[in-house]
Formats: C-alpha cells, structure tokens, sequence
C-alpha cells in the first residue's frame, strides 16, 4: 500500500523532473560529453568499489601478494562494469552503476573463517614464499570457495527476479525490515576499519578530516569552468567537485602527505613499528611486476568450488542485496526523468543483478554487484540522467580493469589511508539504514521491539559462532 501511494506522488512530479533535467533517461548527449561524464561515474564508484577487495585481501590469504591483490581489483571493477552494461541494457533499464555490494562481505568473512587461518608453512617447517605459486593456490583455492557460494546462492535472485515473487514481496517489505538488514552490513564491517586505521591513527583520522571537510563543508563551493561551443561561444560553468569526489579528493591528499612523510623520513622505516605501513614504499615491486594489460576471464582461479553452509550463508547477504536494490529503482527512476518502475521491471532487474552476480562468481572477484545510490546522487548534482552516459561509464570500467598496472597503482595506498576511508564509509552505510526508521513510528513498544531485538541478536549470534566454530558442523 505505502509504495503504491508513493509511486502516484512521483507519477504527478515526473514532468517536473525533467524540466530540471538537462537530459533524462532516454537522450543521448554528445560522445565527449558521455565519456567525460561516463568517468567521472566511474570515479564516484570508485570508493566504494575499491574497498571490498580491501577488506578481503587479508582473510583470502592474499597478504603482501601485491601484484595478486591488483588482479583482484581489476577483476572487480571489470564485473561492475559488466554488470553495469547488462543491467542499464537487459535489466532495469535505467541510468544505475552496478558495483560491488558490502552485504556479500559478512558472509564471505564467515566462510574464510570457517577454512582456517592462513598459514605461510609447510609441515617441513619451510616458509612459503609470498607471490609463489604454493602461495597463490592456497588463496586461489579459498577464493573459489567463495565463488561457488556466490554462484549457487544467487541462482535463488535469479529465480525470486524471473518468477515474479520480489513483486509479491515488495508489500510485506517494509523500513523496519529493511533498518537493521543495511545497518548490520556496516556494523559488521567495524574489525577492518579499525585493523587498517590502528596502523596509523593520525593518517586515518587526517583522512576522515578530508572527507568531512569537502562532503559537509565544502560541498557547495564550486570551481569555475569553461565550455565553448559555436552557438554560444564561451561559456562559464560551475563544477561541484568537492560534493562529486569527497572520498577520492581526501584518499589523494592523505596519500600525498603519506608520500612526503616518507621521502622525509618522518615515518619510521622499522617494519615492525608503529607508522610503517603509512609509508607508501612498502609495496616498491607491484607496478613493475604487475602486467600492462591482462583480461580477466571466467574461472581464473581455477574451478569454484561450494559447501552447503557456505551457500547457506551467503543466501542473506543475496537477500540483503536485493531489499537494497529496490530502494534505488525507485529513486534513480525519479532523479532520472523516468516513470516509476513497474513491479515487472523491478522484477527483470533483480532477476538482471542474480546473473550478474552469477557472473561474478564465474569470473572470481569475490563478491556480487548490486546497484549504487551514490551514482544516483551525482545525477542529481550534474542534472544528467542519460542511461547512455552510464552505459559508458560501464564500459570505462571494463577497459581499465584489463589494465594491470591500474589495479596495482592502488595497491600502493598505504592502509591507514584506507582505513580513514572505511571509518567513513562503514559508518554511513549503518546511518543509512538507521535512517530508514524516519518513516516508523518509534512510539510504538512493537517496533521498539523488534528493532531491538533484530539489531542486538545480529551482533550477538555471529560473535558466538566465531568463537564457537565447532559448535555447529554442516
């Protein structure tokens, strides 16, 4: 009932959308003008998509395999790319990125927990050697782990999508199911961003000041640029970039600062001391072992492989994913120019992201794809709602993953950086879902209850099954 009131108020403010539009979401502006702002989606994307493999380097046994860290971000990127073309074409149909989704990060941590630690000897007590090629098929073989857990839990999106019943569903879903599912994602996410900010606090907390600084403060403040064109000549315009590029402008300013903190010798050069891992020639052969270019293709890993609990596992985090892409249907659809999305083609786009994420699993990046709000609000700001301009953006995506220096430029980014970033960045995806609760009565003991309940339970249960892994055996 509520989203059938709501889908009428957007039918009667569509034609307003537009009109503040320069292009909605059927137009095609000039080639130049798609690949510029094809880019700069790609670049809003960015943070988000450069932290899964971020945070699951170290549980995947990855470790200071710089170079085997890189394939695993170009592999990403060149699924969200992927996912976005098949999704923006086949799916949906509207002006959406797909990325890398961090509901996939819970269960995928659970699994790699349930394999073991990661261990660098052999039973002769010799030392693998890192980047080998023992090294790289014991985190080959945990990553084909998660693959077939991703492949065969999201055959049940495919079939939820197809079949009809996320139509059915979309009633019974309401804001406070949906408050602590996203707001779980981000608590659960809190063990990596205090690993990687503890590596250097004052780096992260710098990092956290920049993102604050440019997203709430600097926000409105533009930078003047020129556009010429025959019928008008030269024109001035304004660029928002501190609003368009909060998290990349602050990541670059904490890794410059990182860079001139090293060459001055002011972060200490012991390995084993507090500060090293700021240092940003701590990685010093990744760019010249990583390959120029290098295409990334289904089963790269070798063969995925799947346990009936891995699969199990992996079912909520495909759940969460999708109660999170209906939200953003219905928003890019507004922000876009569009009508709002029937229930038929909400359905045909998440049974789109199920093959998506399906395909992601074939390929190994180690996670699935889901849609991106961020992206949505960078239509809001450039006032461009073309699906062409995102379907560029897709193929930007493709071609720079194929590109292996690429990926192993950031692995140069020294962690605490990173971890400033994942302060930010798992503490808004918990915000967001709290923020659904605007629309719940909180005077009511019964969503005061199940609230509290869901929220406390999903902290409570995981922490137990870490510490108790034998307690359950599947």
């Amino acid at each position: 009932g509520s989203y059938r009131v709501e889908v009428q108020k957007e039918k009667s403010t569509t034609v307003t959308d537009q009109k503040k539009l320069s292009y909605v979401a059927e137009d095609v502006p000039p080639w130049y003008l798609c690949i510029l702002l094809g880019f700069q989606h790609y670049l809003t994307a960015f943070g988000s998509t450069i932290t899964v493999p971020f945070v699951l380097y170290q549980a995947l046994c990855i470790g200071e395999d710089g170079v085997g860290l890189s394939q695993l971000i170009n592999t990403i990127f060149f699924m969200s790319g992927l996912s976005t073309l098949l999704q923006t074409t086949f799916g949906i149909r509207l002006p959406i990125i797909q990325g890398a989704t961090f509901a996939f990060l819970a269960p995928t941590t659970a699994i790699l927990e349930q394999m073991g630690e990661c261990s660098m000897v052999k039973d002769n007590n010799v030392t693998i050697a890192v980047g080998s090629d023992e090294h790289r098929e014991i985190w080959h073989g945990r990553l084909r782990e998660v693959q077939g857990a991703i492949m065969i839990a999201s055959l049940t999106q495919i079939i939820i999508g197809f079949s009809g019943v996320m139509g059915l569903l979309l009633p019974h879903i309401g804001p406070l199911a949906i408050a602590p599912t996203i707001s779980l994602i981000g608590l659960a996410l809190f063990p990596a961003a205090y690993d990687f900010a503890s590596t250097q606090w004052y780096i992260a907390l710098t990092t956290v000041f920049f993102i604050t600084l440019f997203s709430q403060y600097l926000q409105n403040v533009s930078i003047p640029i020129f556009k010429y064109n025959r019928q008008n000549g030269c024109q001035k315009q304004k660029l928002f970039i501190f609003k368009l590029f909060p998290v990349l402008l602050a990541m670059l300013l904490s890794w410059l600062l990182c860079y001139i903190l090293t060459v001055t010798n002011v972060l200490t050069d012991d390995v084993n001391g507090w500060g090293y891992l700021a240092r940003t020639d701590t990685n010093p052969g990744v760019l010249s072992d990583a390959q120029w270019f290098r295409f990334p293709y289904p089963g790269q890993w070798g063969t995925p492989t799947a346990s009936i609990a891995g699969v199990f596992g992996m079912l909520a985090g495909v759940l969460a994913s999708m109660i999170e892409s209906v939200g953003d249907y219905y928003a890019c659809a507004k922000i876009s120019g569009a009508r709002p999305p029937p229930v038929h083609a909400i359905n045909r786009g998440i049974g789109m992201e199920g093959i998506a994420c399906v395909l992601a699993g074939a390929w190994g990046s180690g996670n699935g794809t889901t849609s991106y709000s961020e992206n949505i609000g960078a239509i809001g700001i450039t006032k461009v709602g073309s699906r062409r301009v995102v379907q560029v953006g897709g193929i930007i995506m493709i071609l720079l993953g194929c590109l292996g220096k690429f990926g192993a430029l950031f692995v140069t980014i020294p962690k605490p950086v990173v971890g400033g970033m994942f302060l930010v960045m798992f503490g808004m995806i918990t915000a967001v879902g709290l923020s659904n609760l605007q629309y719940v009565d909180m005077r009511s003991s019964r969503n005061i209850f199940i609230l509290g309940v869901s929220l406390f339970f999903g902290l409570c249960f995981p922490s137990w099954m870490s510490a108790n892994q034998d307690k359950i055996n599947t």
